[in-house]
This record gives C-alpha cells, sequence and structure tokens, in this order.
C-alpha cells in the first residue's frame, strides 16, 4: 500500500514541479516576454481546462488507465519538450503537457479513495499525497536553477522522465477498477473545457471576447447537466460539503496564486530583490507545505475537515494581512509562514471533505471538479490582484486578498462537522 502511495503522490509531484520549475529558466526559453508568458500559462490553461473531463474519464474508463496513461504522456511530451527546436513548438508541447498534468490528479485521487476505503486512513493518505506535491513546489525553482545553469534548459524537461518512469512502476499495484457503462457526456464535456479555457485566457489576456464565450459555453455547460448521465451530476450537490468545498477551492487559490504573483512583482520592484533572492523570500511560505499536509491528515482524521480547514483560511487571511503592513524582511518572513502554514491545512482538509461527500463511483470527477475550480481561482486571483496592483498600491491588493480569504473562513464553517470514521 505504501508503494502504492508513493507512486500516486509522485504522479502530483510531477505536476506540480512543473508548474513551478520553467520560472527561472524562462529568460533562458525565449528573450521574448509574450513568449515567456505562454510557455508558462500554456501549460495552466490547458491544465485548468481539462482536470473537469479528466476527472469523468477516471470514473469512465477507470482510474489506473487514466493515471498510466497521464504518466506516459508526460514523460513523452517532457522528453519531446527537450527536443523542441522553435518557441511555437514548445508551447504547443507545454499545452499537450498541462492535458497530461490533469489525467494525473483526479485519477490518483479516486485511486487513493479506493484503496484507502476508511475516510480517516484516507484522509491521512491525503495528507501524504499533498505533502509529496508541495515538494515539488518547493523543488521547482531551485531545481530549474540548478538544472539551467548545469545543463542548461533541456535538462528541465528531461528530468521528469525518470521520474514519471518510478511513478509508473510504484503505481502498478493500483486496483484495475471496471470501466462504468453508459454514454460519455460530450456536449458536457467539450462545454467544460471551452468554458474553462476561454475564462483563463480572458483573465490571462483581458480578453471581454473571450470572456463572453466563456460564459455562453458554462450556460451550455449547466443546461447540459439535466440529464441522468451527465458529467457532473446533480447528487455531487446533495451534500452540502460538495459545493462549498468548490468554492472554498476557488477561494483558497484566489488567495495563494495572487499573493505570490503581487509579492514577486513587489519583492523585485520596490524591494529590490534579484530574482534569486526573490525565490529565497519566498521559503518561509513553500517550506511549510512540504511537510505540514502530512499533520493535517492526521487531524482531519481525528477532528473532521472543518476545523482545520477554517483555521488554514484565517492563517492565511492573517498573515496576507501581516504583509500587507511589513517593511521589514523579518516580518515578511513571518507573514509568509503564517501563509504556508494556512494552505497547508485548507487544501488537505477541502480534499478531504469533497472526496468524502462523493459517491465512490465519482470520486474522479469530484476530484476534478475542485481542482477545476482552485485553477480557476487561480487566474481570478491574479488578474483581480494585478489589476489592484497596477491602479493602486500592493498594500491595497494585499489587504483585497486577506478579506477575501476570510471570506473563505466563513464558508468552510459551513460544512457540516461530520467525524471521519476511524479505523476499526
Amino acid at each position: 500500500m505504501a508503494r502504492l502511495l508513493a507512486g500516486l503522490s509522485l504522479g502530483y509531484f510531477l505536476v506540480m514541479l512543473d508548474t513551478t520549475i520553467v520560472t527561472v529558466a524562462l529568460p533562458a526559453l525565449s528573450p521574448s516576454l509574450p513568449a515567456q508568458q505562454w510557455i508558462s500559462n500554456g501549460y495552466t490553461l490547458t491544465f485548468a481546462a481539462f482536470l473537469l473531463t479528466a476527472g469523468a474519464w477516471s470514473d469512465r474508463f477507470g482510474a489506473r488507465r487514466v493515471f498510466s496513461a497521464g504518466l506516459v504522456s508526460f514523460a513523452a511530451l517532457s522528453g519531446l519538450s527537450a527536443l523542441s527546436f522553435a518557441t511555437p513548438l514548445l508551447i504547443a508541447l507545454r499545452a499537450l503537457l498541462g492535458v497530461a498534468g490533469a489525467l494525473l490528479v483526479p485519477s490518483s485521487l479516486s485511486l487513493i479513495a479506493a484503496a484507502y476505503p476508511v475516510p480517516a486512513a484516507r484522509a491521512k493518505a491525503m495528507g501524504v499525497w499533498a505533502a509529496v506535491s508541495g515538494t515539488g513546489l518547493v523543488a521547482g525553482p531551485l531545481l530549474g536553477g540548478l538544472l539551467t545553469e548545469a545543463f542548461g534548459w533541456r535538462a528541465i524537461f528531461l528530468v521528469n522522465v525518470p521520474v514519471a518512469a518510478v511513478a509508473w512502476a510504484l503505481s502498478r499495484s493500483a486496483p484495475l477498477s471496471p470501466a462504468r457503462p453508459g454514454r460519455i457526456d460530450v456536449v458536457g464535456q467539450l462545454s467544460a473545457v471551452v468554458a474553462l479555457s476561454t475564462l483563463t485566457y480572458a483573465l490571462i489576456e483581458r480578453s471581454w471576447g473571450a470572456l463572453l464565450l466563456s460564459a455562453v459555453a458554462a450556460a451550455v455547460f449547466v443546461r447540459s447537466q439535466r440529464h441522468p448521465e451527465a458529467m457532473l451530476p446533480a447528487r455531487l450537490f446533495r451534500k452540502r460539503a460538495f459545493p462549498l468545498g468548490l468554492a472554498a477551492g476557488a477561494i483558497v487559490n484566489f488567495g495563494l496564486s495572487g499573493v505570490l504573483f503581487v509579492l514577486s512583482l513587489y519583492f523585485q520592484e520596490n524591494r529590490g530583490y534579484p530574482p534569486s533572492a526573490t525565490g529565497l523570500a519566498f521559503l518561509p511560505l513553500t517550506i511549510p507545505t512540504a511537510f505540514n499536509p502530512i499533520f493535517t491528515g492526521r487531524l482531519v482524521a481525528r477532528s473532521g475537515p472543518r476545523v482545520p480547514a477554517v483555521s488554514g483560511f484565517l492563517l492565511m487571511s492573517a498573515g496576507t494581512l501581516v504583509q500587507a503592513w511589513s517593511t521589514s524582511p523579518a516580518i515578511s518572513a513571518v507573514a509568509l509562514a503564517l501563509l504556508g502554514f494556512g494552505v497547508s491545512l485548507a487544501i488537505p482538509s477541502l480534499l478531504a471533505a469533497v472526496v468524502t461527500a462523493a459517491p465512490p463511483e465519482l470520486t474522479g470527477v469530484a476530484g476534478g471538479a475542485l481542482n477545476a475550480s482552485r485553477q480557476t481561482g487561480a487566474a481570478l486571483g491574479v488578474a483581480i490582484l494585478g489589476a489592484l496592483l497596477t491602479g493602486t498600491t500592493a498594500s491595497i491588493a494585499l489587504l483585497t486578498a486577506a478579506g477575501v480569504l476570510l471570506a473563505g473562513a466563513l464558508v468552510v464553517a459551513a460544512i457540516p462537522a461530520a467525524r471521519l470514521v476511524r479505523e476499526s
């Protein structure tokens, strides 16, 4: 069982690693700022757009099949990215990598739910899963810088190949769940992909046309979900924890991604930090995400998800509020540590709440829905707080984020306080 959990966690580790390892290598990848943005955002856009579809595929075709397909695709596309000879080709390959990454997340959650049927044990396993992925966020900028300087930018893609191979070998013991009969919700899947991808594009490029198209596609998606075999069945919403968890997931990433964006610019433009010092300044935030989710999993197993989730949002809000008024590097470190501990309390708790609220045969789509809401919240955070930063000051943007995170605490406080079942 430990081998399986390690393999599933490494799959999510790859997804998180690839979101950050490219950052410090962007100047080496292209001298053009728009090209640099799309090398980074191409991955994020398709990852967000296909999460819900990947969850439906996981439940429809079997989580192990989808997870294995995601790993093989991720390794192959990473190898091709390392061989890329033109920027447009690299952007296209990064977009395909986002699709492969989307396949890995809901399927690994579904496999954890199947391997750990007792909710308390499942919460602990999800804590380990989240902790391993947290090390990917920590390792990304540092590993990317070292590999780029020592071997060139192609090495940041080649490193994915052996990690994917190890994850595949460890996860082969996963149970082979039978494919769920029924027709594929083509209209629902296509409209969800269009809605999420155009929303992400609209927020990145500030495009009203893309925003209108996203709204139309979202309306089509909602209307298409009224039949019994819908991709996002209405019965998922019967337990209050599911819709509240989705809303809280969007809020937690709104705060996290928005604050990271604001502080990245603030540290470099106002405090004069070089990129390397900026990366080191974020260590108080990123380090807790590498170990605290294990503690959170145990806490959720004992007390349920509501208390640690509320505590996490309150810590995130407090850390952001302190950072809004801070001009001292020492106080900034404390504020970022509060934010990091808050994130590592909130996210595993939300995962446990949403997956536990879903029927066993729909854990894949539930996990995909949560991660899709989180990615949408991240795009909103960068767009809205970025606009505030342009029009006002970093302090105003951070105060806004603190208020939104405080509202998130109220949302998760409404999640039922049901205790998870302990192991016998």
